[in-house]
């Protein structure tokens, strides 16, 4: 259960990244207005502005020595991010100035707040729910504007309000449950078996429907490792330049330009991709490029997607590479320079498109394959909720007792089925922090930067 007084000690930290033009301090606790009239001054006192105004003053050391000219906001608890009083100062950027605030704000009796406690004290004073506080991190994180979107949609509460509702009408029924067991030889008015049926299923459709967006949530969180492979000089590099917009690579049209694995970070629709371009294949004339090769192969095996480039210039034969050990599945055959030769290659069930990395026709329907592959389905809408992997884990309980508890009714196990809806509730309310332990709280919260 929440906290709804949360007396800990008063805590600080730099809340912005150090080296920019502006540098973020901030104060969370029942000292945090003491110690910031202590050290800051302006025309009034900090607490006779209007609350969550921003005001000009002087940051002073404890020897009365300048340190910045700064701006201040007091929030009062509970209307702040942790629901405690809470100051921040915006001063001048760079470390030495921050710093030196940081310093005079620990010596005035403040403590350095630990990874994520901010965040952990807004979760405790009952600002957000924890599905909420992982959103934060999600979108301090996030690699695209997609990853963006979503973490701010949890944050908004689509995932814990669904949660909750689910939450609050299994605990309905159990208390039905659990009655009726106290009161077993009474003729009242309970609910029937068909009704309580409805509503398990209905929980098990949300949980169903929840965990379609485990492999969106993975893959916004953490991006895919994506190789293009594929024969000595037939396009690779102009494939990499095209799909960073810029010249990265090297393209001549000298077999083996590339003799190592070259990586680099984009997005393709809103997928954060580590796009990896690998040495050109072939029988190998030294040791250099023997490596190169066998790298290449590493990558390939590591990868969630090939891009394996063909030069429909010439024979397929004569640029083959190994699939042995390979799921063909996760390959998308690029046939290369169309611009110059149209030859038809039998590929199997391998996926395939026909570009011209020089032209960039056909790039579009290659950016189509890439986008179905990575979401085994057409994705035209960016997911409503982007579950994480320990949402899923419980998810996929919570699924399990209800699928138990169903199988208790028709006999009338009460006992049972009292057990199976707790644990299933127990489940539901670990994912947004109801039911949660403290060392599982704990370690989701250290996890966080700190300053948030």
């Amino acid at each position: 259960m929440k906290q709804t007084n949360f007396t800990e000690d008063t805590i600080t930290a730099i809340a912005s990244g150090i080296g920019g033009s502006v540098a973020v301090l901030r104060i969370s606790g029942k000292e945090a207005l003491t110690i910031s009239q202590h050290i800051w001054i302006g025309k009034k006192n900090l607490v006779d502005y209007p609350l969550r105004s921003l005001q000009l003053g002087n940051l002073y050391a404890k020897d009365h020595t300048l340190i910045d000219r700064c701006l201040a906001v007091y929030m009062k608890a509970p209307f702040s991010y942790t629901g405690e009083d809470v100051v921040e100062f915006q001063c001048h950027g760079g470390s030495v100035v921050a710093k030196n605030i940081l310093k005079v704000i620990l010596e005035s009796g403040a403590r350095h707040a630990e990874p994520g406690e901010f965040s952990k004290r807004a979760f405790i004073n009952g600002k957000i729910d924890l599905t909420q506080a992982e959103a934060v991190a999600d979108l301090i994180a996030a690699q695209s504007d997609m990853a963006m979107h979503t973490a701010n949609r949890q944050l908004q509460g689509n995932l814990g309000s669904r949660i909750n509702q689910c939450y609050e009408r299994l605990t309905e029924i159990l208390g039905e449950i659990e009655v009726r067991m106290d009161f077993v030889d009474e003729d009242l008015d309970w609910s029937s078996d068909d009704s309580i049926n409805i509503e398990i299923t209905k929980a098990q459709e949300l949980c169903a429907e929840l965990l379609q967006f485990r492999n969106e949530g993975e893959i916004l969180r953490n991006g895919i490792r994506l190789v293009i492979a594929g024969a000595t000089n037939a396009g690779k590099s102009s494939l990499l330049n095209l799909i960073l917009g810029i010249d990265r690579a090297i393209v001549t049209n000298v077999p083996g330009t590339t003799r190592d694995t070259l990586e680099e970070y984009a997005h393709i629709r809103g997928i954060p991709i580590k796009l990896i371009d690998t040495a050109g294949i072939r029988e190998a004339t030294d040791l250099v490029e023997k490596e190169g090769i066998a790298r290449s192969y590493g990558s390939m095996k590591e990868a969630d997607l090939i891009l394996w480039v063909i030069d429909s210039s010439r024979t397929l034969d004569e640029q083959q590479i190994d699939l042995d050990n390979i799921d063909t599945k996760k390959i998308i055959a690029v046939v290369n320079k169309i611009d110059i030769a149209n030859n038809e290659f039998d590929l199997g069930d391998i996926s395939n498109v026909r570009i011209s990395a020089v032209t960039g026709d056909g790039y579009t329907e290659l950016l189509d394959c890439i986008e179905e592959k990575v979401w085994g389905h057409p994705h035209k809408e960016e997911p409503d909720v982007a579950i994480n992997s320990r949402h899923a884990v419980l998810l996929d309980e919570c699924a399990e007792q209800l699928a138990q508890a169903k199988q208790a009714i028709p006999n009338g196990e009460f006992e049972l089925l009292a057990i199976n809806i707790s644990s299933a509730i127990n489940a539901l309310g670990k994912i947004t922090g109801r039911t949660l332990q403290d060392d599982v709280m704990d370690y989701i919260f250290a996890k966080f930067c700190i300053g948030k």
